[in-house]
């Protein structure tokens, strides 16, 4: 079955930097966009970035363009955030999505917190 386990959040200050993994398995990864998507306290979810199936380009939502960089490794099926400059605004559990045979799957989230 499809399987998404995301890592790497942690507490960090303003101004540092956090590189968010997803592994997935039970889906061939490699054909597949993938989405990083984040749930800030009291707001709804929304989509950080989306990183075509090669990997060659990638769209970000308007206040993370320039500090962060999505990436995957198509071998071994792990997907990356590479998150710099974060700001308290950034705190949130943030989530790698796959839509796979029409049904969105998710993991079970990754907590980033930054402090002011």
């Amino acid at each position: 079955q499809v399987q998404l386990v995301e890592s790497g959040g942690a507490l960090v200050q303003s101004g540092g930097s956090l590189r968010l993994s997803c592994a997935a398995s039970g889906f061939p990864f490699s054909g597949h966009v993938m989405t990083w998507s984040r749930q800030r306290p009291g707001k709804e979810r929304e989509v950080v970035a989306q990183i075509t199936s090669s990997g060659s380009s990638a769209s970000y939502l308007e206040s993370v363009k320039g500090r962060f960089t999505a990436s995957r490794d198509n071998l071994k099926n792990i997907l990356y955030l590479q998150m710099n400059s974060l700001k308290p605004e950034d705190t949130a559990v943030y989530y790698c999505r796959a839509d796979v045979s029409g049904v969105r799957r998710y993991g079970q989230g990754t907590q980033v917190t930054v402090s002011a």
